[in-house]
């Protein structure tokens, strides 16, 4: 018998809306052919209304993602945040002086870095364009998973779906890798981000401003408005005591935690904060599944990679079922769903390790070898072709791309 759906997406998040849309308009697979199970639908972004607390940093290629999946055009006419310049720098060093790494758009003959939106935007764009092309966005949990010879069986609430694929795009603590059996290593960083919106005396410059402290990660993120958005991230214990501090004395914290880059800085909404972690999917395929994004791994926040990883892997995945689908053959097939993982484990498991290095060293690492890496952001800034390297493949615009990432 012939599946229900050609592929079911585990997660309507951004990464998994992503990936639907490009089956429907990259591989060319029927809308009708498609299902997203999503268990709680957000509303959109009401327009003129303050910005949300989680917002990400989207790259030149998750950009040109969000283009092919249809979405960006209704991204752009809501509101995002270009950002041209990055600064970088260790608490040992002053925000001004060498030991400061800059990335500048110019310097690479782009306008921009890349620009910061909400994520809820992100995916209630995404989340229409499945609406408007006709794929059916079922708001379900899973309850069980089989993975057969021909089909995938899906329980979900109750419903029973089969497809010929299942994509696993439902978060870090993913219940497609669970019950499919795919292990996951993980690594509690004993961190917690806070997040919040604040205003700074000073303007931010369309620049991302980040400051690595000793015992933790600051970030401030430029928005349209004038505000930053800030990622804070600390130990659990220092995360639990500003937390209850009072609003002026986080206030005052929080500044000297920037070494007063922007001057005194006033919070503009309320605070929140995320355990960190990160999470390694032994292996992204089984027979008939694959996982992407955040299920498939988690990295630290601190370089702002997470979900442009998620992006990239959903057009790889795109990549590998048009090829199948040229070939006419079954895009659940255990061969075809191994070229995705081929292409993209190997740079995703770089890059975890890269960012939790990153913390280890320059966020809270102390001794001989911490402080030579805290020296490198310095050398880094005055060895032109390896700083370009490293903003273009930040920026998505070097090494090997899916085809929707591509100029």
């Amino acid at each position: 018998m012939t599946p229900d759906y050609d592929v079911a997406v585990i997660g309507g998040g951004a990464v998994g809306a992503a990936f639907a849309a490009l089956a429907v308009r990259r591989v060319g697979i029927a809308a009708a052919r498609v299902i997203v199970i999503e268990r709680e639908r957000p509303p959109a972004p009401v327009p003129g209304a303050d910005y949300d607390l989680r917002v990400v940093a989207l790259s030149r290629a998750s950009q040109r993602i969000l283009t092919a999946a249809g979405a960006w055009e209704a991204i752009t006419a809501a509101r995002v945040s270009p950002y041209e310049r990055m600064r970088i720098w260790h608490e040992s060093a002053p925000v001004e002086g060498p030991g400061t790494l800059v990335f500048d758009a110019a310097e690479l003959g782009e306008p921009n870095l890349g620009h910061i939106v909400e994520s809820r935007l992100v995916q209630t764009a995404l989340l229409a364009v499945l609406d408007a092309s006709g794929v059916e966005i079922v708001p379900a949990s899973i309850e069980g998973l089989a993975l057969g010879v021909g089909e995938a069986v899906v329980d979900a609430d109750g419903r029973r779906i089969t497809a010929r694929l299942v994509v696993g795009a439902d978060g870090g603590r993913s219940r497609v890798r669970e019950l499919a059996g795919l292990e996951a290593r993980s690594r509690d960083y004993r961190q917690q981000a806070i997040v919040a919106n604040v205003v700074t005396a000073r303007p931010h410059e369309r620049t991302a401003w980040q400051r690595f402290l000793g015992h933790g990660t600051l970030a401030f993120l430029p928005l349209a408005n004038g505000q930053c958005s800030i990622v804070w991230s600390v130990g659990n214990e220092r995360a639990a005591e500003l937390r209850a501090l009072s609003v002026e004395d986080f206030e005052r914290e929080l500044t000297a935690a920037l070494d007063g880059a922007l001057g005194a800085v006033r919070l503009a909404s309320g605070r929140v904060s995320i355990p960190l972690a990160a999470t390694r999917a032994r292996r992204y395929v089984l027979e008939r599944c694959a996982l992407i994004g955040d299920a498939a791994h988690t990295v630290h926040p601190l370089a702002g990679q997470g979900v442009n990883l998620g992006f990239l892997d959903a057009a790889a995945l795109a990549d590998a079922l048009a090829a199948a689908r040229a070939q006419r053959e079954d895009p659940g097939a255990l061969a075809i769903l191994r070229r995705y993982e081929r292409t993209r484990r190997p740079h995703n498991e770089l890059m975890v390790a890269a960012m939790g290095g990153f913390n280890d060293l320059l966020a809270v690492g102390q001794g001989p070898l911490a402080r030579l890496a805290q020296r490198g952001l310095g050398l880094v800034e005055r060895a032109g072709p390896l700083k370009r390297l490293l903003a273009a493949r930040a920026l998505g615009i070097a090494g090997e791309l899916p085809a929707a990432a591509r100029r």
